[in-house]
């Protein structure tokens, strides 16, 4: 069995995997993560390996934590990707989105991939049909927008997303809400757009904390999987242990 694990800034997410089958997700504050863990490897003695990915520095005292009850594969840039980098700046590129990358790429082959992950930020990473990696764009998500506006104001209260049925605000709250909300979908409508009018043959994945509260309000076909990442990460380590024998 193998366990999956997603560091973020806040929270780690992870998943056991049985081939490629799901079949135990959990999540926790990173503050908490020794104990969380510590009981979680108790209660999933099979679990032999695992893969992680974080965005930042790792915590050496969960790093040995770790180690000591599974074999651990750390995906870095010096990990075997199953697609061309050309990123101009490769190094400074983000773990989670080549992650993503290389996910799209082992699931979904033979096609343009265009994936969306909609988490504090909303990254958009493109990758063709021969897997070849171009780029792509970040904006704020949906939290940090509400945050933001609340922070650089005077009198705009904190408010938290809630589903839009409307255009136009009514109320200074209502305003925000359609703002924020609307605004998020126009600009993901807007790039779908701008990459269908290139791409015919997309393959459009949204992921991130946000996926499913966005995907409803799309008008385009899209897969919204907020476990891509994870899923993705089991897929890397297939690649990886494949391509090392």
């Amino acid at each position: 069995m193998l366990l999956t694990l997603d560091i973020g800034n806040s929270f780690i997410k992870c998943a056991v995997f049985e081939r490629d089958i799901l079949i135990e997700k959990q999540i926790c504050e990173n503050k908490d993560a020794i104990n969380f863990f510590t009981f979680f490897f108790k209660n999933n003695p099979k679990i032999t390996n695992g893969i992680i990915s974080s965005v930042g520095k790792l915590d050496m005292e969960f790093l040995k934590l770790l180690k000591e009850h599974i074999i651990l594969t750390e995906v870095s840039h010096a990990t075997s990707f199953p697609f061309t980098n050309n990123y101009e700046t490769p190094k400074t590129l983000g773990i989670d989105r080549m992650v993503l990358v290389a996910g799209a790429v082992l699931l979904y082959p033979n096609a343009n991939r265009l994936i969306i992950d909609a988490g504090t930020c909303i990254t958009y990473d493109f990758v063709d049909k021969e897997n070849e990696y171009f780029g792509g764009s970040i904006s704020p998500g949906l939290n940090l927008r509400y945050k933001s506006l609340n922070a650089h104001t005077q009198n705009l209260p904190l408010l938290s997303k809630q589903t839009v049925s409307f255009l136009t605000g009514t109320t200074t709250e209502s305003a925000i809400h359609t703002g924020i909300v609307n605004g998020v979908v126009f600009e993901l409508e807007g790039f779908i757009s701008r990459y269908l009018d290139k791409y015919e043959d997309l393959t459009i994945i949204l992921t991130g904390g946000d996926a499913v509260f966005l995907a409803k309000s799309l008008k385009n076909t899209i897969f919204a999987n907020s476990n891509f990442l994870l899923e993705s990460l089991n897929q890397l380590y297939t690649y990886c242990k494949d391509k090392n024998g």
